[in-house]
């Protein structure tokens, strides 16, 4: 893991102590915790607490930048926020969208997303006829 220093060239000489605890303590200690959850997943988890708590500026996106060279594809972020939309609130995951959309702009251009339906069919075009029948059931 690369060791941060963004804490002490942002802040370091207006709040030294944040500074030491960010780049020490949350990326130094916590982030290196990689036997206990990697750093794909650590990515994953903070990415969407940041949309819960509609965080959508650049901390945001450095996280998003993580994320992609953590591994995550823009398929799979794709399917994250569309998944977090429905408990961290929808206009936070259009907000997300727009930020993704910037990350992953290369990917996009290549034609490298492969969107699916979703799970349990969700996603897929639905014929009013099968809405009829699940109503009779």
């Amino acid at each position: 893991m690369i060791k941060q220093t963004a804490g002490r060239e942002s802040l370091g000489s207006f709040a030294p102590k944040f500074a030491e605890l960010n780049d020490d303590v949350l990326f130094g200690e916590v982030w290196s915790r990689e036997d206990k959850l990697s750093l794909r997943d650590r990515s994953l988890v903070t990415i969407c607490v940041f949309m819960g708590k509609g965080l959508v500026d650049n901390s945001l996106k450095y996280h998003l930048n993580n994320a992609k060279n953590n591994g995550i594809t823009l398929t799979e972020m794709v399917e994250i926020i569309t998944h977090a939309a429905f408990y961290a609130g929808w206009p936070n995951a259009w907000a997300v969208f727009n930020l993704v959309k910037e990350v992953y702009k290369e990917e996009i251009e290549n034609g490298e997303k492969d969107i699916h339906g979703g799970g349990f069919g969700l996603g897929k075009k639905i014929h009013m006829a099968n809405i009829l029948l699940v109503k009779a059931i």
